[in-house]
Formats: structure tokens, sequence, C-alpha cells
């Protein structure tokens, strides 16, 4: 599971490096790029390695566009024949075309990403219309004038239309309907919650789950095996070609990559689960070099926490904060021997997960440049004999560093002390929240024997964001443990105020994010809010003021703030142990739903004065290869685009020639 960025980012590593990484904006949304100089530290086998995974995680791009909205590739391939012919397209069009592409880009499809809202082009349909039609006219695209009119017919409620389809995922959802019929994604078709209450899912995790005349259908997400005894399903032609690009990088890879590569390849082919863990089972057990991961992973989009979102990143380890790491991992057990809850959930004998910090090379898919920190894979039947991965996200970390400066700490901090503290300890403790909620929260604690399933099948919609927590709740508890001293982890013993200062401020700023409504849908909001509120309800370690028309959160006692983390911590594992639906849905809908919408629209006023992204979007290093008159890559090299629109164009370039249909 992925932590994301929250405030400011690792000052230790904010050296000079012009120019700024962040290159463009649209709006809210800041675009940065992102860097991987450790590359060139890397064997010319490991860079190919490096550049195949790269391919085969661009070649699953597409899929999440669909996932996402069963109109986002049409919408997609429209946009995209548009911004690409800048010269045949009328110059005051083409500008807000444009932008709303970058957008597009940036969140997958025209629902922003972190807060599930639909958000609207600020041009119009006849403008959409003039410019598609002035390309084809100039011979810029296959389509046809007339299948171009239908196509915009079909798309004109989709893109136009600010109440059809308004949320991707509704966790939460008004007017008497499920979670799954508020929810726009393409999960599900003609599917209520209801409906899969006596059904049995053979593919939870890759399968979208259709209604077909009154009989519920598993529509498998899987490209076919060669010899044709599992046919091809939904998202055959990228799984195909992303196993072409695998197959690249398994025959350079050392056996044990090479069979994690080759366990995918099997799992893409048939979209049995037993192939996916068993992908799992040797991919965590396998330290390379250039990492990734490349599959249907997070389930934070579907409503009810079954369907795993495509997602691909590849990663090189960088070798100046890895020590961090690696500390944190060898003393797993130490942290779960000492973690708050009942002893019952303690478990023993910890496998010390694989932990680095890492340089990003590529990120697609569901996979965002505000991930900071991740920890897999998910299943717990694979944390509990084969332990788990834990990813520091350094490259990402630089960028927000560099990027982000102190001006919404001086505007939100309640006092000057909070200020001077996280202005020297800032950057560091959110670096060591990241990385203990990665290594120690994620996968740590021991289930109730009785539970058949995953937590997450009697959770529901509530598992991701009370696991959130609870990885949370595991830094805020251990940074006060001697430990961390002993290892050397901190400068200071202020890095644990800082953090915890920190942890109470972004309850109150990560209300700019949602500008619209009163209610919470991302899970990491969630659990933030979560946590806050349950520590002013239980503790009175934190209260709100309001000076000079401002709010702020005060943080009054740190040792009564410790006590409601290990408070909220000991429930959480309880119940995720032991399944309890019911406590879980109290909790969170209690302390992390709903907010207060004139606080809201007060924080995005003070925002707006700071001028300071909302959202942010990455793009990503450029990997060129060269060959051989065999196909061999002999070299590779890596360069710094600076430029979203061409990177994208670029991805899709991959299927320019194909229909546009799935």
């Amino acid at each position: 599971m992925a932590v994301l960025a929250s405030v400011s980012l690792l000052a230790t590593l904010a050296w000079c490096q012009p120019p700024s990484p962040l290159v463009d904006r649209v709006g809210a949304t800041g675009f940065l790029q992102l860097e991987a100089d450790s590359f060139r530290s890397l064997s010319p086998r490991e860079q190919a390695i490096g550049y195949w995974l790269s391919q085969a995680a661009i070649a699953i791009n597409p899929i999440i566009y669909d996932q996402l909205s069963r109109f986002g590739l049409r919408e997609k391939r429209v946009l995209e024949m548009i911004v690409s012919h800048p010269e045949q397209v009328n110059r005051t069009a083409y500008p807000k075309i444009l932008a709303f592409t970058k957008l597009f880009w940036a969140n997958r499809g025209n629902h922003n990403e972190t807060t599930a809202q639909k958000y609207s082009p600020d041009f119009n349909f006849d403008e959409l219309r003039d410019a598609g039609l002035a390309v084809i006219r100039h011979g810029g695209t296959s389509f046809t004038e007339a299948a171009f009119l239908k196509e915009l017919g079909e798309l004109k409620q989709p893109l136009f239309d600010p109440d059809f389809e308004t949320m991707i995922t509704a966790k939460a959802p008004r007017g008497g309907l499920d979670i799954l019929q508020a929810s726009s994604n393409n999960y599900y078709s003609g599917v209520k919650l209801a409906d899969i209450a006596k059904f049995t899912e053979r593919f939870p995790l890759d399968s979208r789950l259709v209604n077909v005349n009154g009989k519920l259908e598993e529509q498998v997400y899987r490209a076919g095996t060669p010899d044709h005894r599992v046919p091809p399903g939904l998202y055959a032609e990228y799984l195909a070609k992303a196993n072409s690009y695998l197959e690249k990088a398994a025959a350079l890879a050392e056996p044990a990559q090479a069979q994690a590569i080759r366990d995918l390849i099997r799992f893409y082919q048939t979209g049995d689960p037993q192939d996916w863990i068993r992908f799992g089972v040797d991919w965590v057990q396998n330290n390379a070099a250039v990492d990734f991961d490349n599959g249907f992973i997070e389930v934070y989009r579907d409503a009810r926490g079954a369907k795993g979102s495509s997602q691909s990143f590849v990663t090189v380890i960088d070798n100046r904060v890895n020590s961090l790491m690696v500390k944190i991992a060898a003393n797993a057990q130490y942290f779960e021997d000492h973690a708050p809850w009942a002893p019952q959930y303690k478990k023993q004998g910890v496998k010390p997960p694989l932990a680095k910090a890492v340089e990003s090379l590529i990120e697609t898919g569901d996979f965002h440049v505000t991930t900071v920190g991740d920890n897999l894979p998910n299943e717990d039947e694979i944390h509990q004999k084969y332990g788990s991965k834990s990813f520091l996200f350094t490259g990402t970390t630089r960028a927000f560093s560099r990027a982000t400066g102190n001006s919404a700490l001086e505007e939100f901090a309640a006092s000057a002390e909070e200020i001077n503290v996280c202005k020297k300890y800032g950057d560091e403790a959110e670096d060591l929240l990241t990385a203990l909620h990665e290594i120690i929260g994620h996968g740590s604690g021991k289930l109730d024997p009785k539970l058949a399933h995953d937590p997450a099948y009697y959770l529901k919609q509530y598992f991701s964001t009370l696991e959130e927590a609870r990885a949370d709740l595991m830094a805020l508890w251990n940074v006060w443990d001697p430990k961390i001293q002993q290892l050397g982890l901190v400068s200071s013993p202020d890095v644990a105020k800082a953090m915890y200062y920190s942890s109470v401020r972004v309850a109150l700023t990560q209300l700019r994010r949602n500008p619209k409504g009163d209610a919470l849908e991302e899970d990491h909001q969630r659990n933030r809010q979560l946590i806050v509120n349950y520590i002013r309800d239980k503790t009175g370690a934190i209260t709100e003021e309001t000076r000079g028309g401002k709010t702020y959160l005060v943080l009054r006692d740190f040792q009564k703030m410790r006590q409601g983390v290990g408070q909220l911590l000991a429930e959480l594992m309880r119940i995720k142990a032991e399944g309890d639906f019911d406590a879980a849905q109290a909790l969170i809908e209690k302390y992390g739903v709903h907010f207060d919408p004139a606080l809201r629209d007060q924080v995005v006023a003070r925002y707006a004065k700071l001028d300071l992204p909302a959202y942010w979007a990455g793009i990503n290093p450029e990997l060129s290869a060269s060959f051989d008159g065999q196909g061999n890559v002999t070299k590779v090299q890596i360069s710094y685009l600076r430029d979203f629109v061409k990177q994208q164009l670029g991805y899709s370039a991959m299927y320019a020639a194909r229909s546009g249909t799935r």
C-alpha cells in the first residue's frame, strides 16, 4: 500500500540542482520533472533491463483510463488527435483544449484523482468539434468526419455534463444510490452491492463484474495463453504487449528476478489469482538493483475495495539514503514487540522486509507522483510467510522539496515554535514517517486465525482507510521510542515534534484539495482526518483556535497525543485482526469522513494567496535505447524531457495504429 505526499519533504536531499523541477502548471496542478541520476551507475545489462521494464510500464498505461471510466479511452483518443496537431487548430480554442488534455493525462481521465470529483473543460462542444474537424480535413488522423462526429456526439455528456457520472469512487454516496451505482469507474456494469452478496468471485482483483441478463459474469483481465487453452480476455492487447517487453527483460535478468518476471507474464496470460500470488512470493524475495512492480495492485478506486487498478513503476536504488531503510527493516521485530496492541495480535518471527530508497525511472497507470512511499505486495498471506518490500521514492521527495517552500507552513502553523521546529526538522520527519509507515506499518500485526479471508473481505470500503491510518499511527507511535535515536535515524529529538506538528496540521491543509462537497472520499485523506479528530475527541491534546479570522489546529500536549495514538492504533489493529466491519464503520464515519465546508472554503482562500499547486503530476525520466542488428540493446541513455505533452504523446504512439477501442 502506498503513502502519499502531504506537506514539505526531505530537506536533507535538497541540495542545489537548478533548474526547478516545477516545469509547468495548469490551474491548481503543478507538473514536476523526476530525475534518476543513479541510473548512470548501473551496468549496461541493468540499464537494458530498466529499459525493457519501462517499455512494459508504458504498454499497460492505457488500461487505467478504461478502468476509471467506460468513456476514458475514447475521450483520450479524441483529445490526443487534436493536441498533436496544434498548427491546424483555432488559436483561441487550442490552448484551452491543451490545458484540459494535460489535466486529463495527469488524472487518467476527467475526474480529479485525489477528490474523485469530475472537472469540466473551459472550451465548449462546438470548439472541440471544430478543432477535430480541422485536424481531419488536413489529413492528420484516420478518423473520417462522419465517424468523428458520431463519436463526439456520444462523448458530449461524459465530457461536458457536470452532473453526469460525477465521482470516480463514491464511498459516501447521496441520493439513495449504493456505493457501486454512485461510482463512475468501470469495475462494474449494471451491478449493485447487494447483487454481490451471494456471488463468489473467482477473479476478485483482476476482473470487471458485469450483469448480463440478470446473471453476474466476470470479464477477466488477461492476454490468453500461447496454447489457447486460456482465451484472451479484457485488456488482452495491452497485456500481451507488456508481456513481449517483460520477456526481453527476463532474458537479461538474474535467475531470481527472471523467475519473478516470468511469473508476472504467466499471470497476465491467465489472470489466475494463484499466478498473482506466485508472482508476489517470488517478487518480494528478490532485491534487484533495478526493481519494478506491474499489475492490478491498489484497490482504492473500487468503492468496495476489491478490484485492482493497473499501475507500474520501475526503480533504481539510491545508495545515498538507502541506509535509513535498511536500519528500520533490520529492527522490524523490535517495533512489532513494542506495538501498543494486544499480545495475541503481535507477530513473532517477523521476517525483516526488503526496504530500499529508490529513484523512479518511470511511473504509469494508477501510480502518481504524490506517492512518496510504497509497501507491497498487499496480500496478507504473502506478508505472513514471506514479508514485504518497502520503497522510499527519493526522486519524488527531492522534486517536492525543491518545488515547494515554507509559505504554507508559515500560513497554517499555530505557533512560532511549530514554524521553527518544522523548518529545521519537518522534511526529515516527513521522510522518517514515510519510511516507518511503509516498513513497520503495513505488514505488521497478526490476524485472528478465525478469519478465512483477507481483512479487506470483511472491512470492505473501510479497509484501505483503516490500513493507511494504522501504518501512519505506527510511525507516530514509534518516533518517540528511544530505539529511533539509538539507531541514528534522527538528528534531534525534535524530529518527533515536527512529525506530530505536521500530522496535526495536514488535517487542516488537505481540505484545499476538496473544493466541493463536505465529505472526504480518498483513503489517505480520511486516514489523516480520522487520526486528528479521534485524538482531539479522546485526549484534548489538540484544539481548534480562530485568530483574526484564521483557523489553526493547536497541538498542546505531545505525550497526550501519543497516548491517543496508542489507543487508536490498538483498536485499529483489533478491528483488522478480527474483521470487525461495524467498529470500522463507526470510527471512520464519525471521525474520518465529514468536514465543515466553511472551514474548507477558508483554507482554499488562504492557499489561493500563496499561489501553490494543490495537485501534482510527474514527468518521468526518458530512456532511449540503441540496438544491434539482432534487436539487442547495446546502449541506454537517460534524459529529462521537461515536456509533459511530448512524453504523453510518445507513450500513446506505442498504440498509434490501433482503432482506439479496447
